[in-house]
């Protein structure tokens, strides 16, 4: 029997495995051509004219961090980064590129701002690969179609860190940025704190998992870009981490010893995209206390191959399907289709680590709802104080 492979390597098959399809596309300038348009039974609402930007950008921002490592030796993950690395430059170089078969719609209504954000995100996490190392006609494209975005205004939401992360992105980039937009949605999502390491969608709670898939990654990752250029949200930045730190706890304990979590709220077919901000601290090295990188290994794999080896979780040609577990289209929202669900890719930015680092060396453990389901003590749990 051969070995089972081990936990990096099942994860970067994953990896591989949902974005190729949309990676090899579109540096073919082939996406719109190629990739289905599936939404749920009876949305009347066309998604074609953002599905693409959808896919394209949610693939990167999460594999930005793992592409961004260093060029890949002759092993098989090392080939298969380097191969996903130039097809990724080729890709938004045709997203962006006004003349091409794929170029992207950054603007015709509001959704462009929010896919916009999220390849901003990805700019951010790969400064290398997804912006030095691009020619300088992409690297004008991009920052063109990123600009354009600025007709778009955000309400009053999560949507605040699209605009913030775009503007983010141009500042790490060294091109003209504005700051207003950084500095509205960074003082209304402090305001919009609710406690215990929760912000509001907005000025009202929501029991949603919106607080991993956008606001606290773009939270943390815009003020640490910005603040290298204007110290005035220096004072946010240590609430803000400890703030993280404490969701990536619950984020922990929400996973059964099943490897289950509850689907509660709306964007349940981002799947394991959920899992964005434990993910990222533990990309940052910052875990909470008494959570170790081998138990949060542990724990966002079992998910992970819960939902990806789901019976109807891709299509006949390797496309993701809408669900949660599997195929189940009614869990659709009126603003899912194929390219949304490529957030899920957001779940795997611990590959961004080296094979070196604890997060792959340390020995797998039970994680806390295993231990605790187990009889074992866990000692206390209490919220943060504010």
């Amino acid at each position: 029997m051969p070995d089972a492979p081990s936990d990096r390597t099942y994860w970067a098959a994953t990896a591989d495995r949902i974005a190729r399809p949309v990676l090899a596309a579109c540096a073919a300038a082939r996406l719109h051509e190629t990739m289905p348009i599936e939404v749920a039974p009876g949305q009347a609402t066309s998604r074609k004219a953002v599905t693409h930007l959808e896919a394209l950008a949610r693939t990167l921002t999460g594999l930005a961090p793992w592409l961004e490592l260093p060029p890949g030796d002759n092993s098989t993950e090392g080939k298969t980064r380097k191969d996903l690395t130039a097809l990724a430059r080729r890709a938004v170089a045709n997203a962006t590129d006004p003349n091409s078969a794929d170029f992207m719609n950054f603007t015709r209504g509001g959704q462009p701002l929010v896919d916009a954000a999220f390849l901003a995100h990805a700019i951010v996490r790969a400064p290398r690969t997804l912006w030095a190392e691009l020619d300088d006609a992409t690297r004008r494209n991009l920052v063109a179609a990123l600009k354009s975005t600025r007709a778009i205004k955000p309400g009053m939401n999560n949507w605040q860190m699209f605009s913030a992360m775009i503007e983010a992105a141009l500042c790490a980039t060294g091109e003209a940025w504005n700051v207003g937009p950084v500095d509205t949605a960074i003082k209304n999502h402090m305001a919009w704190y609710k406690g215990d390491g929760v912000y509001g969608d907005g000025p009202s709670f929501h029991w949603d998992y919106y607080n991993s898939f956008v606001i606290q990654p773009m939270l943390l990752d815009v003020i640490e870009t910005v603040r290298r250029r204007d110290d005035r949200w220096n004072a946010h930045h240590a609430p803000v981490v400890a703030r993280a730190r404490r969701y990536a706890a619950i984020q922990e304990r929400l996973i059964s010893p099943e490897g289950t979590f509850p689907p509660i709220g709306r964007s349940l077919a981002y799947r394991f995209g959920v899992f964005q901000l434990l993910g990222q601290m533990a990309l940052r090295h910052e875990l909470p206390d008494r959570v170790s990188p081998g138990q949060v290994r542990a724990a966002l794999g079992a998910v992970i191959r819960r939902m990806i080896e789901a019976p109807g979780t891709f299509d006949a040609r390797g496309w993701l399907t809408i669900g949660f577990t599997g195929h189940q289209p009614g869990i659709g929202e009126t603003y899912i289709s194929t390219g949304s669900l490529y957030l899920c890719t957001a779940g795997l930015l611990p590959l961004g680590l080296p094979a070196t680092d604890e997060f792959w060396t340390d020995p797998a453990s039970d994680w806390t709802s295993v231990r605790a389901w187990k009889g074992q003590d866990l000692g206390t749990d209490h919220a943060i104080p504010e």
